[in-house]
């Protein structure tokens, strides 16, 4: 019995183990999302939704900026047509999963189902097959990795974020939360809907875009997908 407890043990912590990479002290520079240090590439979850994501669109436009959005498959199959839109106005697609449930409450035949139902339907919907994969939360497993190397998904997290998804979050706050760990080379990480967050809290996001733009720009990084930011 002791040996069958230990064994069971031993695959929930194998399991469960890629999840220390939530934490940014712990993860790889690929996994981090670090790339050449004159780039900052400029990353969305949780869309897309028709109330955020075209406001997000239009500025990004306005700023002559692309980025990439990682999106729920659960929010693309009840607006198809803004996934389409991403695309059309120059934006990279990756994948946020299904829904936005921890990966780590999955088993490997549930995790494969829905990345793969996800990948489907972004190819399905935009023509595109997307490269990259954030678990939600950035909550890896190890089934989610096995699952993303069989999907030809390359994971990867971020290297700052706004902690935008509060309703104490405002546009000054996610800018400095950003900016407290902005760098060449990073990776930052936004959400274009509150799907998963504090109602209203994409304004903020908003809020804070044209700031942190205008930050990058002073400092001579450019901004971009994670296409273009030779990841290593």
């Amino acid at each position: 019995m002791k040996r069958a407890l230990a064994g069971l043990a031993a695959l929930g912590l194998a399991h469960a183990a890629p999840a220390a990479a939530f934490v940014p002290a712990l993860r790889p520079g690929g996994l981090a999302g670090q790339g050449e240090p004159g780039h900052v590439a400029l990353t969305f979850d949780d869309g897309p939704h028709p109330r955020s994501t075209p406001h997000f669109l239009r500025l990004l436009a306005e700023h002559h900026v692309r980025a990439t959005f990682f999106v729920l498959g659960s929010e693309l199959a009840r607006t198809p047509g803004l996934g389409a839109d991403i695309v059309g106005a120059g934006h990279e697609i990756a994948l946020h999963g299904w829904d936005h449930r921890c990966l780590l409450r999955r088993g490997p035949r549930a995790t494969y189902d829905d990345l793969a139902r996800g990948v489907d339907l972004i190819e399905r919907t935009t023509s595109v097959t997307p490269r990259w994969v954030r678990a939600p939360y950035g909550v890896f497993s190890a089934a989610s990795l096995v699952a993303a190397r069989r999907l030809s998904l390359t994971p990867v997290l971020w290297t700052c974020w706004g902690f935008d998804w509060t309703s104490r979050a405002t546009p000054r706050t996610v800018f400095d939360t950003v900016n407290r760990r902005l760098r060449g080379g990073g990776t930052i990480l936004l959400h274009d809907s509150d799907v998963a967050a504090s109602v209203g809290s994409w304004k903020s996001t908003l809020g804070a875009l044209p700031l942190l733009l205008e930050e990058c720009r002073s400092r001579g990084l450019s901004v971009g997908p994670l296409s273009e930011h030779g990841m290593r």
